[in-house]
């Protein structure tokens, strides 16, 4: 069974939360979904950051930032606590970003660490 929490293990940049906002209506994703956040084996550097709207499964946490319904796997939790995900719309580079204060070390996209 799945609980819902106060207290938030990642942060979400004003960036960040307007364009999951925006994914969600462009997409029409439903209200029944959430944005998983989460860890996965593999990547350059050990392993890589899941981001993306999906179903509620058993053993989700769930907790709310701005509207947001956050869902992760309580055994994700070492690796991101404290991470903050932002959104960086610049010339260079565009997407989502994960600052993780648990990854001892990072590859070069951003998008896998190694803790």
């Amino acid at each position: 069974m799945s609980a819902i929490k106060t207290e938030t293990p990642i942060k979400l940049t004003a960036g960040a939360i307007e364009q999951l906002k925006n994914i969600q209506s462009e997409q029409s994703i439903p209200d029944t979904h959430g944005l998983r956040v989460g860890v996965k084996g593999g990547g350059c550097s050990g392993f890589s950051y899941i981001l993306g709207f999906d179903e509620e499964k058993e053993n989700d946490q769930i907790f709310f930032i701005d509207d947001i319904k956050i869902l992760m796997q309580k055994s994700h939790g070492i690796y991101l606590i404290g991470m903050e995900v932002d959104f960086i719309d610049g010339l260079n580079n565009r997407g989502f970003s994960f600052s993780n204060p648990n990854a001892n070390d990072t590859c070069g996209c951003g998008t896998s660490f190694s803790s």
